[in-house]
């Protein structure tokens, strides 16, 4: 599979989350170097406060060297539901590739996770193609 299609799958995933007034719906995998499918995760899975891509690191005891997150919203930056943010979580992981779909708008922080994550010498691909379907989900908070 390639990243869209892969993407594609983190964007399906979104719509499991139980809607918030507060939270985005957000969908997210863990992928292998070689393509396989290591975890999953969508907001409040386990928890109200559970992100996607924390939800699916915490499934993992090790993550592999050259794994990929993909994620429907752009790793957050910054949070007030717990300490640590995805993109710290992500790089504490190992992941030295993410690819996502939205770009974080600034309803509730200003998103700079990719800022961060390539920084921090991450590879950051964005498929701004799949941010439609990433917004679905998450209408009820846009307006729409």
């Amino acid at each position: 599979m390639d990243d869209r299609e892969l993407l594609a799958q983190a964007v399906e995933l979104a719509q499991r989350c139980p809607p918030s007034e507060t939270a985005f719906s957000v969908g997210a995998l863990v992928v292998a170097a070689d393509g396989t499918v290591l975890a999953e995760g969508w907001s409040r899975q386990r928890d109200p406060k559970d992100h996607a891509e924390e939800a699916a690191l915490a499934t993992l005891d090790v993550v592999p060297p050259g794994a990929t997150v993909y994620s429907s919203l752009e790793p957050c930056s910054a949070r007030a539901s717990r300490p640590r943010t995805c993109t710290q979580l992500i790089l504490a992981a190992g992941i030295t590739r993410a690819v996502f779909a939205w770009r974080e708008p600034s309803l509730f922080v200003e998103g700079e996770g990719a800022e961060q994550l390539r920084a921090a010498g991450v590879e950051v691909v964005e498929l701004p193609e799949l941010a439609d379907a990433a917004r679905e989900p998450n209408g009820h908070l846009l307006g729409r």
